[in-house]
Protein backbone atom coordinates (compact mmCIF):
# COMPACT_ATOMS: atom_id res chain seq x y z
CA UNK A 1 0.00 0.00 0.00
CA UNK A 2 1.97 3.15 -1.26
CA UNK A 3 2.60 5.30 1.39
CA UNK A 4 0.40 8.78 1.80
CA UNK A 5 2.13 12.18 0.76
CA UNK A 6 2.23 14.33 3.74
CA UNK A 7 1.70 17.95 3.27
CA UNK A 8 4.73 20.21 2.70
CA UNK A 9 5.06 21.72 6.52
CA UNK A 10 4.24 25.86 7.10
CA UNK A 11 8.60 26.07 7.70
CA UNK A 12 8.89 24.54 4.35
CA UNK A 13 6.46 27.15 2.78
CA UNK A 14 8.08 30.01 4.78
CA UNK A 15 11.54 28.71 2.81
CA UNK A 16 9.66 28.95 -0.52
CA UNK A 17 8.90 32.91 -0.10
CA UNK A 18 11.96 33.42 1.49
CA UNK A 19 13.16 31.89 -1.93
CA UNK A 20 11.29 33.63 -4.04
CA UNK A 21 11.64 36.96 -2.36
CA UNK A 22 15.63 36.28 -2.30
CA UNK A 23 15.34 35.47 -6.08
CA UNK A 24 12.79 38.70 -7.17
CA UNK A 25 14.83 41.17 -5.52
CA UNK A 26 18.28 40.12 -6.79
CA UNK A 27 17.41 40.81 -10.60
CA UNK A 28 19.05 43.24 -11.63
CA UNK A 29 15.83 44.11 -13.77
CA UNK A 30 13.98 44.53 -10.21
CA UNK A 31 17.38 46.39 -8.73
CA UNK A 32 16.59 48.97 -12.12
CA UNK A 33 13.33 49.47 -11.16
CA UNK A 34 13.74 50.10 -7.01
CA UNK A 35 16.36 52.77 -8.88
CA UNK A 36 14.98 54.44 -11.05
CA UNK A 37 11.78 55.15 -8.33
CA UNK A 38 14.45 56.45 -5.93
CA UNK A 39 15.58 58.58 -8.70
CA UNK A 40 11.86 60.18 -9.28
CA UNK A 41 11.92 62.11 -5.66
CA UNK A 42 16.11 63.32 -6.46
CA UNK A 43 14.92 64.71 -9.69
CA UNK A 44 11.77 66.79 -8.06
CA UNK A 45 13.23 67.94 -5.37
CA UNK A 46 16.48 69.13 -6.98
CA UNK A 47 13.98 70.81 -9.52
CA UNK A 48 11.95 72.74 -6.61
CA UNK A 49 15.27 73.62 -5.19
CA UNK A 50 16.45 75.34 -8.83
CA UNK A 51 12.84 77.04 -9.09
CA UNK A 52 12.53 78.45 -5.46
CA UNK A 53 16.25 79.21 -5.53
CA UNK A 54 15.17 83.25 -5.96
CA UNK A 55 12.72 83.03 -3.63
CA UNK A 56 9.66 82.27 -5.58
CA UNK A 57 6.98 80.07 -4.61
CA UNK A 58 6.43 76.37 -6.89
CA UNK A 59 3.80 76.08 -8.81
CA UNK A 60 2.00 79.05 -7.84
CA UNK A 61 0.37 78.86 -4.71
CA UNK A 62 -1.17 75.79 -2.64
CA UNK A 63 -5.07 74.64 -1.61
CA UNK A 64 -5.88 72.13 -3.91
CA UNK A 65 -6.93 68.84 -1.84
CA UNK A 66 -7.22 64.96 -3.07
CA UNK A 67 -7.70 63.43 -6.35
CA UNK A 68 -6.53 64.90 -9.08
CA UNK A 69 -4.90 67.83 -7.49
CA UNK A 70 -3.04 66.01 -4.92
CA UNK A 71 0.55 66.45 -6.76
CA UNK A 72 -0.22 70.41 -7.59
CA UNK A 73 -1.29 70.85 -3.68
CA UNK A 74 1.56 69.11 -1.68
CA UNK A 75 4.44 70.37 -4.45
CA UNK A 76 3.50 73.87 -3.78
CA UNK A 77 4.33 73.27 0.12
CA UNK A 78 7.52 71.58 -0.65
CA UNK A 79 10.01 74.65 0.22
CA UNK A 80 8.18 75.40 3.06
CA UNK A 81 8.58 72.07 4.38
CA UNK A 82 10.85 68.89 2.92
CA UNK A 83 8.32 66.28 3.89
CA UNK A 84 5.52 67.37 1.37
CA UNK A 85 8.47 65.65 -1.18
CA UNK A 86 6.81 62.44 0.02
CA UNK A 87 3.84 62.99 -0.62
CA UNK A 88 4.46 65.27 -3.88
CA UNK A 89 6.75 61.83 -5.21
CA UNK A 90 3.86 59.67 -4.10
CA UNK A 91 1.65 61.57 -6.03
CA UNK A 92 3.85 61.95 -8.84
CA UNK A 93 4.83 58.03 -9.04
CA UNK A 94 1.61 56.27 -8.35
CA UNK A 95 -0.19 56.72 -11.62
CA UNK A 96 2.29 55.05 -13.69
CA UNK A 97 6.45 54.71 -12.43
CA UNK A 98 4.50 52.36 -9.15
CA UNK A 99 1.99 50.55 -11.33
CA UNK A 100 4.25 49.84 -14.16
CA UNK A 101 6.63 48.34 -11.56
CA UNK A 102 4.98 46.49 -10.55
CA UNK A 103 2.95 45.14 -13.27
CA UNK A 104 6.27 44.09 -14.56
CA UNK A 105 7.26 41.90 -11.86
CA UNK A 106 3.57 40.29 -11.37
CA UNK A 107 3.56 39.72 -15.16
CA UNK A 108 6.85 37.98 -15.13
CA UNK A 109 5.59 35.78 -11.95
CA UNK A 110 4.60 32.87 -13.74
CA UNK A 111 5.12 33.68 -17.46
CA UNK A 112 9.14 34.43 -16.81
CA UNK A 113 9.39 31.07 -14.79
CA UNK A 114 7.54 29.07 -17.92
CA UNK A 115 9.66 31.08 -20.11
CA UNK A 116 13.07 30.38 -18.74
CA UNK A 117 11.92 26.33 -18.59
CA UNK A 118 11.62 26.23 -14.37
CA UNK A 119 7.95 25.97 -14.02
CA UNK A 120 7.75 22.51 -14.19
CA UNK A 121 11.04 22.31 -12.06
CA UNK A 122 9.20 24.32 -9.44
CA UNK A 123 6.18 22.08 -9.39
CA UNK A 124 8.34 18.76 -8.82
CA UNK A 125 9.00 19.71 -5.32
CA UNK A 126 5.98 19.71 -2.80
CA UNK A 127 4.39 22.89 -3.52
CA UNK A 128 1.58 22.24 -4.92
CA UNK A 129 -0.23 25.00 -7.51
CA UNK A 130 -2.24 26.82 -4.88
CA UNK A 131 0.74 27.22 -2.76
CA UNK A 132 3.37 28.16 -5.60
CA UNK A 133 0.55 30.84 -6.43
CA UNK A 134 0.31 32.23 -3.49
CA UNK A 135 3.82 32.14 -2.30
CA UNK A 136 4.20 34.72 -6.26
CA UNK A 137 1.82 36.89 -5.24
CA UNK A 138 2.84 36.92 -1.79
CA UNK A 139 6.00 38.02 -3.33
CA UNK A 140 4.66 40.53 -5.75
CA UNK A 141 2.72 42.36 -2.69
CA UNK A 142 6.08 42.94 -0.87
CA UNK A 143 7.82 44.45 -3.89
CA UNK A 144 4.44 46.86 -3.71
CA UNK A 145 5.32 47.64 -0.37
CA UNK A 146 9.35 47.65 -0.59
CA UNK A 147 8.62 49.82 -3.75
CA UNK A 148 5.87 52.21 -2.44
CA UNK A 149 8.94 52.63 0.80
CA UNK A 150 11.61 53.07 -1.86
CA UNK A 151 10.06 56.16 -2.74
CA UNK A 152 8.82 57.56 0.61
CA UNK A 153 12.56 56.70 2.09
CA UNK A 154 14.06 59.11 -0.98
CA UNK A 155 11.83 61.70 -0.99
CA UNK A 156 12.05 61.94 2.93
CA UNK A 157 16.32 61.87 2.96
CA UNK A 158 16.16 64.67 -0.15
CA UNK A 159 13.74 66.42 1.18
CA UNK A 160 15.70 66.90 4.86
CA UNK A 161 18.42 67.87 2.47
CA UNK A 162 17.75 70.40 0.37
CA UNK A 163 14.60 72.05 2.49
CA UNK A 164 13.39 73.20 6.04
CA UNK A 165 11.68 70.04 8.04
CA UNK A 166 9.43 71.23 11.09
CA UNK A 167 6.00 71.45 11.73
CA UNK A 168 3.49 71.07 8.62
CA UNK A 169 0.53 73.00 7.57
CA UNK A 170 -2.19 70.51 6.15
CA UNK A 171 -4.66 70.57 2.94
CA UNK A 172 -6.61 71.75 5.62
CA UNK A 173 -4.83 74.74 6.91
CA UNK A 174 -4.36 73.09 10.32
CA UNK A 175 -0.60 72.35 12.06
CA UNK A 176 0.50 69.72 13.17
CA UNK A 177 3.95 68.23 14.72
CA UNK A 178 6.37 66.84 12.82
CA UNK A 179 6.54 63.51 14.03
CA UNK A 180 2.97 63.80 13.50
CA UNK A 181 3.68 64.47 9.79
CA UNK A 182 6.29 61.85 9.87
CA UNK A 183 3.67 58.72 10.59
CA UNK A 184 0.83 60.20 8.65
CA UNK A 185 3.77 59.91 5.88
CA UNK A 186 4.09 55.85 6.33
CA UNK A 187 0.11 55.66 6.68
CA UNK A 188 0.53 57.28 3.51
CA UNK A 189 2.78 54.96 2.16
CA UNK A 190 1.19 51.83 3.17
CA UNK A 191 -2.10 52.61 1.74
CA UNK A 192 -0.41 53.55 -1.77
CA UNK A 193 0.94 50.37 -1.32
CA UNK A 194 -2.00 48.88 -0.61
CA UNK A 195 -3.78 50.32 -3.69
CA UNK A 196 -1.75 48.34 -5.64
CA UNK A 197 -2.99 44.76 -4.91
CA UNK A 198 -5.31 44.89 -7.54
CA UNK A 199 -2.53 45.74 -10.13
CA UNK A 200 -0.57 43.21 -8.72
CA UNK A 201 -3.44 40.49 -8.99
CA UNK A 202 -4.38 41.18 -12.86
CA UNK A 203 -0.73 40.95 -13.69
CA UNK A 204 -1.01 37.53 -11.81
CA UNK A 205 -3.76 36.09 -13.90
CA UNK A 206 -2.24 37.59 -17.28
CA UNK A 207 1.03 35.98 -15.90
CA UNK A 208 -1.11 32.70 -16.06
CA UNK A 209 -2.64 32.95 -19.37
CA UNK A 210 0.60 32.92 -21.68
CA UNK A 211 4.65 31.15 -21.26
CA UNK A 212 6.24 34.62 -22.48
CA UNK A 213 7.07 36.53 -19.66
CA UNK A 214 7.70 39.37 -22.26
CA UNK A 215 3.91 39.04 -23.42
CA UNK A 216 2.66 39.18 -19.66
CA UNK A 217 4.77 41.87 -18.85
CA UNK A 218 3.59 44.32 -21.43
CA UNK A 219 -0.23 42.97 -21.30
CA UNK A 220 -0.15 44.06 -18.09
CA UNK A 221 1.78 47.83 -18.44
CA UNK A 222 -0.78 47.70 -21.75
CA UNK A 223 -3.76 47.25 -19.37
CA UNK A 224 -2.33 49.57 -16.87
CA UNK A 225 -2.49 52.30 -19.20
CA UNK A 226 -5.82 51.77 -20.65
CA UNK A 227 -7.53 51.92 -17.76
CA UNK A 228 -6.38 55.11 -16.75
CA UNK A 229 -6.91 56.47 -20.21
CA UNK A 230 -10.41 55.46 -19.69
CA UNK A 231 -10.49 56.76 -16.59
CA UNK A 232 -10.20 60.35 -17.73
CA UNK A 233 -13.30 60.28 -20.27
CA UNK A 234 -15.96 62.35 -18.88
CA UNK A 235 -18.57 59.55 -20.69
CA UNK A 236 -17.70 56.89 -18.84
CA UNK A 237 -18.52 58.70 -15.62
CA UNK A 238 -21.09 55.64 -14.59
CA UNK A 239 -18.17 53.26 -15.22
CA UNK A 240 -15.07 55.12 -13.97
CA UNK A 241 -15.77 54.67 -9.89
CA UNK A 242 -15.25 50.76 -10.66
CA UNK A 243 -11.47 51.74 -12.60
CA UNK A 244 -8.68 50.29 -10.38
CA UNK A 245 -6.92 53.87 -10.63
CA UNK A 246 -10.31 56.36 -9.91
CA UNK A 247 -9.14 56.41 -5.93
CA UNK A 248 -5.74 56.16 -6.25
CA UNK A 249 -4.85 59.48 -5.31
CA UNK A 250 -7.36 59.45 -2.77
CA UNK A 251 -4.38 59.02 0.09
CA UNK A 252 -4.27 63.06 -0.13
CA UNK A 253 -7.51 62.91 2.47
CA UNK A 254 -5.02 62.06 5.22
CA UNK A 255 -3.08 65.32 4.99
CA UNK A 256 -6.28 66.93 6.12
CA UNK A 257 -8.04 67.21 9.33
CA UNK A 258 -9.75 65.91 10.01
CA UNK A 259 -9.32 62.86 7.90
CA UNK A 260 -11.60 62.36 4.84
CA UNK A 261 -11.93 58.46 5.25
CA UNK A 262 -14.82 58.06 2.03
CA UNK A 263 -12.27 57.98 -0.82
CA UNK A 264 -9.57 56.40 1.29
CA UNK A 265 -12.29 53.28 2.19
CA UNK A 266 -13.44 52.93 -1.37
CA UNK A 267 -10.28 53.23 -2.58
CA UNK A 268 -9.36 49.80 -0.39
CA UNK A 269 -12.55 48.15 -0.49
CA UNK A 270 -11.98 48.31 -4.61
CA UNK A 271 -8.36 46.82 -4.39
CA UNK A 272 -9.94 44.22 -2.76
CA UNK A 273 -12.84 43.29 -4.72
CA UNK A 274 -9.88 43.31 -7.83
CA UNK A 275 -7.75 41.17 -6.08
CA UNK A 276 -10.47 38.96 -5.18
CA UNK A 277 -11.84 38.47 -8.58
CA UNK A 278 -8.24 38.31 -10.72
CA UNK A 279 -6.76 36.62 -7.76
CA UNK A 280 -9.45 33.81 -8.16
CA UNK A 281 -9.13 34.07 -11.76
CA UNK A 282 -5.65 33.08 -11.46
CA UNK A 283 -5.67 30.61 -9.47
CA UNK A 284 -9.06 28.91 -11.74
CA UNK A 285 -6.36 29.10 -15.09
CA UNK A 286 -3.03 28.09 -13.43
CA UNK A 287 -4.52 25.06 -11.18
CA UNK A 288 -6.27 23.77 -14.58
CA UNK A 289 -4.01 24.81 -17.15
CA UNK A 290 -1.16 22.20 -18.33
CA UNK A 291 2.58 22.89 -17.49
CA UNK A 292 4.84 22.02 -20.49
CA UNK A 293 7.62 24.31 -19.78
Amino acid sequence: MPSAVRAPSPLWSFGLLRSELLITFRRWRTLALLGVLAAVPVLVGIAVKIETSDGASFGGGGGGGGGGGAGPAFISQISNNGLFLVFTALAATLPFFLPMAVGVVAGDAIAGEASAGTLRYLLVAPAGRTRLLLTKYATVIAFCLAATLVVAVSALAVGALLFPVGELTTISGTRITYAEGLGRALLIALVVAASLVGVAALGLFVSTLTGSGIAAMATTVGLLITVQILDQIPQLDALRPYFFSHYWLSFADLMREPVYWDDLVKNLGLQALYAAVFGSAAWARFTTKDITS
